[in-house]
């Protein structure tokens, strides 16, 4: 293997290449990316981890470094980190012990240097930090006093001295020579010597003080040089990491990223040929324990020849399968692979809406800063500003679902439910390719909050969503189409921040009902996680499992969303699922990924073989005919960077209308001055919104206790009491906000058996009559 000849390096300069490194003895030697740089040793897997997972580093300045043969050297620090390497030549190899010997001079000569400097005091401990350095300048600072006295001492004595022998000098000149001569000449060499000692502990004083003065000097300008260029590294290094990720995540979003299928897994981006144990991980290094290549569950094959055939054919199979007879199958029928398709040219808009929005401004904050405090809390429970905002409310986000309503509507023409089973699979897919980009956190609704997307005359629905309950905070949505569907869903969020990333878990179940089969599916959503929350390129992962079922006739989809991993050979953002009927026989298998496209595959025959699973049994594998495409993503608008990534859809959400309701979205003052890049009045603006809710359920909570005790008539002394009391979900505490929604009624879902909100009715004649005076004054 051929590899790239490095220049010589330099004092200084980071030295990069390609290194074998001994794993274990099963796995031998490994090929991997080593950086040498500011004095530290670090190791990759691929030169495009470097963006975002570090193998292992080692410090040189207290590093051993020896030669074994022409090729192999072994680096360690004492015991903790030992790294047995190999060169590919050996002119390889001394390329690299030149490079390594100058890095650890260097970084020996600094650590000297800062030992000397900084090793007089002791380093403050962690979490007294602030304490013990103003100790230390205080002790420095009686130090200095002290001295200075000393000075000042001398300085008398000398003065004093210095007196005494100048009068003894001038009686000297006046004495005749004679017997007092030699008193005269004993009394001036005492002064004299009394001069000279005062002199000398002068000097001395003056010494220590000039020595302590350049001591404390040349530390504290190596510790502002240090701190200087500390701080030039991090923004170095922080900004490479940034580039590194964003040309990650554009590489995987690109060709570079192939189905296995089509992508040779021995060859890397360079063109060259990765080590023998690349493929896996190194067991005692790997820091992931969730970045395990995903197993499948189940396998799929082309099937035999004989079931590819005219649709009269294929038809035949349906019967067989026990589909209807006389339906249109998914083969016959024109699966939206086609971007011109009837449904699309059907939307004829009766509105220009708007297509753009002002760009976000750039202003920077320190995520980090505001919630390194908030490790473990509730999501609704932490004070974000705007600045980590997008100018849209979680209720418009919910309406956000309705971006491929296309699919519903398809599935409202299906006769079998099997088929319509697919659609609503991929219309459940589809509500995530929204969030790929969407790092921004919609503003938290405000209690009685509504949001209307009327799309009745162009796209044949409309939706109303309002916020039913602030702790834990949900959300009612419906929405009702004339061709023949209607969605209905309550979501609370429970999201937890663990530092790294933000898990962020809806709850509550969504309803679609087909009119004409009365097809009546519920499913809920999978987990949402943004990772990067202290340093790096935020992003977005959706992973878990989707149980769809049709409680009419028992059919079920199980979708699973497979996690991000370093490590998979496969495609990201992954997700497969099976349609089965209610006897457990597979129909449909889906695959594709939750933010590009969705496919479906007729299943021929399945049968169980092929290699083993994660839990020993044998996987299932499926027949299929060719994949059709049931769902694509749309591409976002033009400039949709600068625009916090919305889609056409979103951009419209937020445009001001004419009619709706005074507790609508669209008339929130803190997210409109937000669009409009005014943050600094959003942030205000957001602050008084929220006080003023909070001082709404305390009025609330007051009247509840009056009512509840009559004969007390006292009010709590504290308002901070109830907040706490009524924080924990009502399913949990049973506790129930005296709060009553406007347009839904609180009950049990009679399909799961779950407390929700269900439409009640009313909204939409209200508006048509313009009387919008029981809505309450939130805003």
């Amino acid at each position: 293997m051929s590899e790239p000849k490095a220049p010589t390096p330099a004092p200084g300069d980071t030295y990069k290449g390609w290194l074998f490194k001994w794993t274990n003895y099963i796995k031998g030697y490994q090929r991997r990316w080593f950086v040498l740089s500011n004095g530290l040793l670090s190791y990759y897997r691929t030169q495009a981890e470097m963006g975002h997972t570090c193998r292992g580093t080692i410090n040189l300045a207290t590093a051993n470094i020896a030669v074994e043969d022409s090729c192999n050297f072994v680096i360690s620090n004492g015991g903790t980190q030992t790294y047995h390497l190999k060169a590919s030549s050996e002119v390889e190899r001394q390329r690299w012990i030149t490079a390594l010997e100058l890095a650890k001079a260097k970084a020996f000569r600094m650590q000297a240097e800062s030992d000397d400097s900084g090793d007089e005091s002791t380093p403050p401990a962690a979490g007294q930090g602030g304490g013990a350095r103003n100790s230390e300048v205080q002790s420095t600072l009686r130090t200095l006093g002290s001295k200075v006295e000393d000075l000042s001492t001398c300085n008398d004595l000398i003065a004093k001295h210095g007196s005494a022998l100048q009068r003894s000098l001038s009686e000297l000149e006046g004495v005749r020579l004679g017997g007092e001569t030699s008193e005269k000449i004993r009394q001036v060499t005492e002064r004299a010597t009394l001069f000279r000692i005062t002199s000398n502990a002068m000097i001395n004083a003056c010494r220590d003080f000039l020595a302590l003065a350049q001591a404390h000097s040349k530390r504290w300008q190596k510790a502002l040089q240090a701190e200087r260029e500390q701080r030039v590294r991090l923004e170095e290094t922080l900004e490479q990491l940034a580039k590194q990720h964003n040309h990650l995540e554009r590489a995987f979003r690109g060709a570079t990223v192939l189905p296995p299928s089509q992508s040779n897994p021995a060859i890397d981006s360079k063109g060259s040929v990765p080590g023998k144990g690349d493929a896996s991980d190194e067991d005692e290094e790997n820091e992931f324990f969730d970045a395990c290549e995903d197993v499948q569950e189940f396998i799929t094959v082309p099937a035999d020849p004989k079931y590819h055939r005219s649709g009269s054919n294929v038809s035949g199979i349906s019967s067989e399968m026990g589909m209807d007879d006389g339906t249109t199958s998914l083969d016959e029928q024109s699966m939206a692979s086609n971007p011109e398709s009837p449904q699309s040219q059907e939307v004829v808009p009766v509105r220009k809406r708007r297509t753009r929005i002002p760009d976000k401004p750039n202003y920077s904050l320190n995520l980090w800063s505001i919630m390194k405090n908030c490790i473990g809390k509730e999501l609704s429970k932490i004070p974000m500003p705007v600045n980590f905002n997008e100018p849209l409310s979680m209720l418009q986000r919910l309406s956000e679902d309705l971006e491929y309503y296309e699919l519903l509507d398809r599935g409202a023409k299906c006769q079998s439910s099997l088929e319509q089973m697919c659609y609503v699979a991929a219309f459940t897919v589809s509500s995530y390719s929204t969030t790929v980009h969407r790092t921004g956190k919609p503003f938290n609704p405000l209690l009685g909050e509504t949001f209307e997307l009327d799309r009745l005359q162009e796209s044949g629905y409309r939706s109303l969503c309002e916020q039913v309950s602030h702790h834990p905070p949900a959300a009612a949505h419906h929405a009702i189409s004339e061709r023949g569907w209607t969605l209905r869903q309550e979501i609370a969020l429970a999201s937890k921040f663990r530092g790294k990333y933000l898990s962020i878990m809806p709850l509550g179940s969504i309803h679609c009902i087909f009119e004409k089969s009365n097809n009546h599916y519920t499913w809920k959503k999978v987990t949402t996680t943004v990772h990067n929350i202290i340093v790096g390129k935020l992003w977005i992962d959706q992973s878990g499992e989707i149980d769809i079922v049709n409680h009419r006739t028992g059919d079920r989809c199980h979708l699973k969303f497979a996690p991000y991993s370093y490590f998979s050979r496969d495609v990201a953002r992954k997700v497969t699922g099976v349609v089965t009927d209610k006897d457990g026989k597979a129909h449909y298998v889906l695959s594709g990924t939750w933010d590009e496209k969705m496919e479906c595959s007729r299943v021929m025959q399945s049968s169980r073989g092929g290699e083993n699973g994660a839990d020993g049994r044998q996987k299932t594998v499926y027949q299929t005919l060719k994949a059709k495409e049931l769902w694509r993503k749309t591409p976002l608008p033009e400039g949709a960077e600068n625009m916090y990534y919305f889609s056409t859809l979103a951009l419209t959400l937020n445009e001001p209308e004419e009619g709706v309701a005074p507790t609508d979205s669209r008339k929130r003052p803190d997210q409109r001055l937000m669009e409009q890049g005014r943050w600094e009045e959003a942030n205000a603006e957001k602050q008084r919104l929220e006080e003023k809710q909070r001082t709404a359920r305390r009025e609330r909570e007051r009247e509840a206790n009056r009512s509840a005790n009559p004969e007390e008539g006292k009010e709590p002394a504290d308002g901070a009491l109830i907040e706490d009391s009524i924080s924990d979900s009502p399913l949990k505490s049973g506790h129930q906000d005296s709060y009553k929604a406007m347009w839904f009624d609180r009950c049990v879902d009679p399909m799961t058996g779950e407390p929700t909100h269900i439409y009640r009715g009313g909204y939409w004649e209200t508006k048509e009559q313009g009387n919008w005076d029981s809505c309450p004054d939130i805003f």
